[in-house]
């Protein structure tokens, strides 16, 4: 299974600024596999995003062992980017 990008659902918009498609690109630039998991629009009905990351903000990654891994977009695109997106973010 590969991990899974939590994003909003507006995957139709890609423009740099957007935090959601600033995380999946990166994923994509760097070779990343990843699976999309469009979530609720409304910030009310983003309980599991909550529930995981303590946020109900988007972007977020859940890897393959069920543990989650939230930021800012620019901070997890740099983690991305620099290979580290495994690494323990603590």
């Amino acid at each position: 299974m590969a991990i899974k990008l939590h994003r909003c659902r507006n995957e139709w918009v890609k423009v740099k600024g957007h935090p959601c498609w600033k995380v999946e690109k990166a994923l994509q630039d760097m070779g990343i596999e990843y699976e999309v998991a469009p979530g609720p629009v409304r910030r009310s009905k983003r309980d599991h995003m909550e529930e995981h990351t303590g946020q109900r903000l988007y972007p977020a990654i859940e890897f393959e062992d069920g543990t989650w891994y939230r930021e800012e977009s620019k901070d997890m695109e740099k983690r991305i980017r620099d290979g580290q997106l495994r690494a323990d973010p603590g």
